[in-house]
């Protein structure tokens, strides 16, 4: 019994970062998309980056659409094609000052740490 749980410790583990990779692909796909739609950067971003974003990002969804059971693998190389595309588009966003608050590199920061918003608990007597 001990030796099949550990021969499935190693499926489990794999399983695992393969759903970790899914989910990263997907969520910085929907997220660049999001913030690209977002009104606040009207006027911020030309025409033509947000599209080639946009376009970009509607691939990788549909990418994931198409390869439910791809490799972990498959998926980071996904995500490193999208980041390509995105990372000189947002990084020229940055030098003019253009990114707005709740972008989505806020989004990726404050669901990995904890976040200063929200409501505070106070002590009543």
């Amino acid at each position: 019994m001990v030796q099949d749980a550990e021969k499935y410790k190693a499926e489990d583990e794999a399983q695992k970062e393969k759903i970790a990779a899914k989910n990263s692909l997907e969520s910085y796909a929907f997220n660049m998309k999001s913030s690209m739609d977002d009104e606040k950067m009207q006027g911020k971003i030309s025409v033509e980056d947000k599209k080639k974003v946009v376009e970009r990002c509607n691939q990788a969804i549909s990418w994931l659409e198409n390869n439910q059971l791809g490799d972990k693998e498959e998926y980071e190389h996904q995500l490193k094609e999208l980041e390509k595309v995105c990372q000189p588009i947002i990084t020229k966003l940055y030098q003019q000052g253009g990114m707005p608050t709740g972008s989505c590199g806020d989004q990726a920061r404050s669901s990995s740490g904890t976040s200063s918003q929200g409501p505070t608990i106070e002590e009543v007597d």
